[in-house]
């Protein structure tokens, strides 16, 4: 089983008591996010987890656990995403300057082949147009050379969720475009810096759930939850089955992940796992690092199938 922690949420960033809670009582519970009486039980012991993919901006917070993964026999990895955005459109996301130390002092402790830079999403904008992006990106991977050796880009999709806070934005005078693909010289040019930056950088880049057909720029689909890169960087097979609850264009394989929406503090206004930052504000200050869930007290039998509620009762 592969563990996502998580696309929902930023775990490393907010949640790292809680998950490493959760790795020494061997398991934690996940309710069903469309049907909260339904507790999965997931096992997090050492025996049942293939491989943990963490999604980040922020590692920080897990570094002083990370002997102790190690020591426990977990194989992991880090999907760290690492842009540089206005305080408009990422409010709360690192300064450049302390996200870049802080991958590369991650690069360091787990090893090059285990963090892997996210561009993504490429977001267009008044503020950040084609050129900001060439040359951000080419700034963040001279900074990254030698700490990673893959890149992920994707651009923008305006998700439901989030169009009140972008209509919000545009009344600012920052404008998300979401952008459909015509073939422009403009992005044409974009794609082909990036594709160059990144080769000189010594980094493959490959696309994220993208609809568009980055092919011709040389930017081959990928997969986040990756059953060959897997293979090559801990020499273990894992099932290759695409994974049925993502979208079309997502090549990810099967994976479980265990955290939850309306949880992370970051605050991009172009968010889909969050609905309501003043939720999530209060689902934080709400969560228990005790608890087997990560908002609520959750718990479900060891069985590995969903199950009724329980309550968590700490007594």
């Amino acid at each position: 089983m592969i563990i996502s922690a998580s696309r929902r949420t930023d775990i490393p960033a907010f949640y790292s008591e809680w998950f490493m809670n959760r790795i020494r009582a061997g398991y934690c519970a996940v309710p069903n996010p469309f049907n909260r009486n339904q507790v999965s039980h997931v096992s997090l012991k050492p025996e049942d987890v293939d491989v943990i993919v963490f999604w980040t901006r922020n590692p920080k917070p897990l570094f002083s656990y990370i002997d102790e993964l190690d020591q426990r026999g977990f194989r992991y990895y880090f999907q760290y995403t690492l842009l540089d955005y206005p305080n408009e459109i990422d409010p709360k996301s690192p300064p450049l300057t302390s996200a870049l130390k802080s991958f590369q002092q991650l690069s360091e402790k787990v090893g090059v082949t285990r963090v892997i830079w996210r561009y993504d999403p490429i977001v267009f904008s008044q503020a950040t147009g084609a050129q900001f992006h060439l040359n951000k990106y080419h700034q963040i991977a001279g900074a990254l050379e030698g700490y990673t050796t893959r890149s992920v880009v994707s651009v923008v999709d305006v998700y439901a969720k989030a169009k009140k806070r972008l209509r919000e934005l545009k009344e600012q005078g920052i404008e998300i475009i979401d952008f459909q693909g015509q073939p422009s010289p403009r992005f044409a040019d974009l794609m082909q810096g990036i594709v160059e930056t990144a080769r000189q950088s010594q980094m493959e880049i490959f696309s994220c759930a993208e609809r568009l057909d980055l092919t011709p720029y040389g930017i081959q689909p990928g997969k986040c939850v990756d059953d060959e890169y897997i293979r090559k960087t801990f020499g273990i097979q894992v099932g290759g089955k695409k994974d049925p609850a993502q979208r079309e264009e997502c090549g990810c394989v099967v994976s479980k992940d265990i955290g939850m929406y309306d949880t992370c503090l970051f605050g991009c206004q172009y968010c889909y796992a969050t609905q309501s930052f003043e939720r999530a504000k209060v689902n934080h200050e709400t969560h228990n690092p005790l608890s087997p869930s990560l908002v609520g007290d959750y718990n479900a039998g060891p069985k590995g199938k969903e199950s009724q509620l329980e309550l968590f009762d700490e007594g």
